[in-house]
């Protein structure tokens, strides 16, 4: 706007001052009293009149009331704006003006000038004034029309001929044709505001349901709800002053309209006029606001909720079960017949409803609680307090058979959604106020079975070593024994082998019996039958098959220890069960079987029932593995450290005795182990409970701690088994190795002519035999790793002992071949371990072998390969194969030569 204006001045004679004309001139102050963010936010408020009126003001405030996001936001509080829509016309716009700039290029000639745009200034008064001449002789050819509210009147579409108020049919669909286009906002809502402003402002206005002019325009209720509708939508864009108001006053005269609506549905609801009033006035209320009190009536007078009592009685399935039991029969039953009967009423809903669906799935809810939960609460609340394993089969059960039930519905046609997920839906309602005391209990139950069926076969076990032990020192005081028995087991170890075959052969003789006679039963895990002794802890199944008790204790106080320590020795076998194992595991997959049922269900039921099911798994391994197996394998070790082979008579078997038994215990362990894994990857890995690749998750901890401990303890053992097993060795090479195996008499002196020789000892052929058999035992039933360190091990202390014994042997010329032999064979078994630094050591052990076989006469020649240490790979020092030369049976022949060639001493001075 101008800052100033000139005074009129009506004919007066110019003066000839400039004072005189600058005192005409009048200076108007045009500055705005508010600012323009206050302006823009009080036009919301106001009633479109007044906001029309106020552009007329002043340029600046007709581009602030016209300004085009003012409209949108009034479409948008109406659900008449799409941002989508109007992207896609203006992108469609810009695309057309682009074709057209780039379309007198593709022709090939000129593109023409655009008309240069001239700038009016106030200088051009002869321009504006010609312009205002042409508009108005363009005003005056164009008919005049009314202005509905300084709106102009539009057609609503292109081909309607007749006013709005002279077709009153064509308001109905005023909203569904309005365009949404980025600047045209104002010209879509003023199609609005004429259609239904005066049907709004009329009906707000009316003190009775009778005065209304839209109930005297459309007379079928039809159009009357289609019209309430537009208004209620309508009264969203009212912000002006008194607008609650106004809103309660439609929704007071919808309300009424409702309720006649409601009254015929009722009537023909009572005369089950399906496809007559009830199908009108159902689609007549959905037409007005979605139909939701026609819903609710139909729902809550059916006839199907009050016959609840012919679906059956949930007691049934404890009153025809047996006792502490409970049967799901009557409830399958239940089932079926309420599936039918909902099945029934689908088609019903479809004839009636406008979208059937939605109020055949609201019907179904209504069946849900007023029909499945008064079935399964009382049903589910009796079996708690009757028997635990019934309260836990009855909640996976029915739950199993709800879902069932949904997925047999036949939803009418156009149903959103899979059954699968009202399947979900319907039955996490159901259970949803059982499942917390549900999954609770399903672990306190499991644990609590682990534990005894744990403490019973330990329980067992215990009284059976009680009672041997009972037997054994019945002739004796048992105090005095507790007190003494150190100093006893002394005795037992340093007793005359002669007193001990009576003593260990009634223990070793029904042992070989016990263990051809009593094989593991195949299980219903399908273990197949194993040569292994029946282990006690399965109700019902046999007793720990171990070796009988004589008919008559030992009077001698030694020969009841020592018979006492075989049998203990015997029983390593027993410390821990498979059978046990097989027991927990298949019950623990009941358990998670019933459990992982509730995961489908998603969410946050579904994270609790799989945080569940991982607490069974871990459960199941803490049981076995910290309460059982690793108790087993603690004791075992405890056994092995009491093994002396100085008091076995009998060492013509291949095995040691307590380590065969303690290999034997490892495979039971690793067979556990298997167990655990194919548990680990079907039940919870498979079905997606748990996350192999998630380092965190509990199950995968727990089965990993589970198999460090198993490995820890079967290295303990394995270490202490070694033990034994050297053990053995030096036993056989002190009382097997005879002295003139190595160191033969001459032939003269034995009077015998006979070819020598060259094979190997019955020592080195026994000890090989021996070692081979306890290295074979672990294939198989350990880890790679853990089978090379055992083997590594077991060879290394081989080479030790076979060096201390090849030092107190005397060696001749002769007996030297035999010594090579029995290198050889060693060699050779080593190489079938494949472990080739293994295999350097006694290879240098076969090379030193052979410094026995050099004759006297070249005492040199020996001096020269004991101080080669390359001849020997590292493996031994000059010194070292000097000490086993000194085992030479003429030593004391070649000694002095030998120094001399080794230090040095035939060198002279000249």
């Amino acid at each position: 706007m101008s800052a100033f204006k000139r005074a009129p001045q009506h004919g007066a004679p110019p003066t000839a001052s400039i004072l005189g004309t600058l005192r005409a001139t009048s200076i108007i102050e045009s500055k705005t009293a508010l600012p323009a963010e206050i302006l823009f936010s009080i036009l919301d408020y106001l009633p479109i009149p007044d906001q029309l009126r106020f552009a007329r003001t002043s340029w600046r405030m007709r581009e602030m009331v016209y300004d085009d996001t003012r409209w949108v936001a009034r479409l948008k509080s109406m659900g008449c704006w799409n941002e989508l829509e109007a992207r896609r016309r203006f992108e469609e716009a810009l695309k057309r003006k682009r074709d057209a700039a780039a379309r007198p290029k593709a022709n090939g000639g000129p593109a023409q000038p655009a008309a240069r745009q001239v700038s009016t200034t106030i200088f051009d008064a002869a321009v504006e004034e010609e312009e205002r001449r042409k508009a108005q002789a363009e005003k005056a050819i164009s008919p005049q029309e009314p202005r509905l509210d300084g709106f102009e009147t539009m057609t609503l579409n292109p081909s309607q001929s007749k006013s709005p108020y002279e077709d009153p049919a064509a308001l109905l669909d005023v909203l569904k044709n309005v365009r949404s286009i980025r600047g045209h906002a104002r010209q879509e809502y003023g199609k609005i505001y004429g259609a239904l402003a005066p049907f709004y402002f009329d009906l707000v206005q009316a003190k009775t349901h009778t005065e209304p002019i839209v109930f005297r325009v459309f007379r079928d209720p039809e159009r009357q709800a289609q019209m309430l509708s537009n208004l209620q939508t309508f009264s969203g864009s009212d912000w002006a002053q008194g607008f609650l108001s106004r809103e309660a006053k439609l929704i007071n005269m919808m309300t009424i309209f409702e309720s006649a609506v409601l009254r015929e549905f009722e009537q023909g609801y009572e005369f089950w006029d399906v496809d007559g009033r009830m199908r009108r006035y159902a689609h007549v209320l959905h037409t007005l606001n979605g139909g939701n009190a026609a819903t609710d009536l139909f729902i809550q007078k059916h006839p199907m909720l009050d016959d609840r009592g012919i679906l059956g009685n949930p007691m049934d399935c404890i009153n025809q079960a047996p006792r502490d039991s409970v049967t799901l029969e009557p409830s399958r039953l239940f089932f079926e017949l309420l599936a039918g009967k909902a099945n029934e009423q689908s088609d019903v809903i479809g004839r009636i409803f406008p979208q059937p669906a939605n109020v055949f799935w609201a019907f179904v809810d209504k069946i849900r609680e007023e029909i499945i939960m008064e079935y399964v609460t009382p049903l589910l609340d009796e079996c708690h307090d009757r028997h635990m394993p019934s309260y836990l089969k009855a909640v996976s059960g029915l739950f199993e058979q709800c879902m069932q039930f949904v997925r047999s519905l036949v939803p009418p046609k156009g149903s959103q959604g899979e059954l699968e997920e009202h399947a979900k839906e319907i039955s996490l309602r159901v259970f949803e106020p059982h499942l917390d005391l549900y999954l609770q209990e399903e672990l306190d139950t499991f644990t609590k079975y682990a534990d005894r069926e744990v403490g019973n076969w330990e329980q067992k076990l215990s009284e059976q070593d009680a009672t041997v032990e009972s037997f054994y020192m019945a002739n004796f005081n048992r105090q005095a024994d507790k007190n003494d028995f150190l100093s006893s087991f002394k005795k037992v170890v340093m007793m005359p082998v002669t007193v001990l075959p009576s003593a260990f052969g009634a223990g070793n003789k029904p042992a070989s019996t016990a263990t051809n006679s009593s094989t593991l039963k195949p299980g219903a895990a399908g273990t197949p039958a194993s040569s292994r002794p029946q282990t006690p802890g399965l109700p019902g199944a046999g007793e720990r098959s171990g070796s009988p008790l004589p008919s008559e204790a030992p009077n001698d106080e030694l020969k009841a220890k020592a018979a006492l320590m075989a049998n203990r020795l015997e029983g390593i076998k027993s410390l821990f069960s498979i059978e046990v194992a097989l027991d927990l595991v298949h019950v623990a997959k009941e358990s998670l079987g019933r459990a992982s049922k509730f995961v489908t269900l998603g969410g946050q039921a579904g994270e609790e029932a799989r945080e569940q099911c991982e607490a069974i798994f871990v459960v199941l391994i803490k049981v076995l593995g910290q309460t059982h197996v690793k108790n087993g394998f603690t004791k075992a070790v405890e056994h092995l450290s009491r093994y002396n082979p100085r008091e076995i008579s009998d060492h013509s078997q291949t095995g040691v005795a307590p380590l065969v038994m303690f290999i034997e215990l490892v495979n039971v362990g690793d067979i556990i182990s298997q167990m655990i894994d194919v548990f680990y990857e079907q039940q919870l890995a498979a079905p997606k409970i748990a996350d192999r690749n998630d380092f965190l998750d509990p199950a995968g901890l727990a089965k990993k701690k589970f198999e460090q401990m198993l490995d820890e303890n079967v290295a303990a053992g394995l270490n202490k088994g070694i033990d034994v097993l050297m053990d053995e060795v030096e036993y056989l090479c002190a009382t097997t190795q005879l002295p003139t195996d190595f160191n033969p008499s001459p032939p003269e002196e034995a009077g015998i002519s006979k070819g020598p020789d060259i094979g190997p000892t019955t020592t080195a052929k026994r000890i090989t035999e021996l070692v081979a058999s306890h290295t074979k035992m672990l294939i198989g039933s350990t880890e790679k790793t853990m089978l090379d360190v055992f083997n590594s091990e077991v060879g290394l202390r081989l080479f030790t002992a076979l060096c201390k014994h090849i030092k107190r042997q005397r060696i001749s010329t002769d007996g030297a071949i035999k010594l090579i032999a029995d290198m050889n064979m060693y060699f050779d078994y080593i190489r079938t371990l494949k472990n080739q630094d293994l295999l350097a050591y006694f290879k240098a052990l076969r090379e030193l072998s052979q410094i026995y076989l050099i004759d006297a006469k070249h005492a040199k020649e020996m001096a020269t390969i004991i101080a080669d240490g390359d001849r020997f790979g590292g493996i031994f020092r000059a010194e070292e194969v000097y000490e086993f030369a000194e085992r030479r049976a003429d030593w004391f022949t070649v000694k002095r030569d030998v120094e001399r060639a080794m230090y040095g001493l035939e060198c002279e001075v000249m």
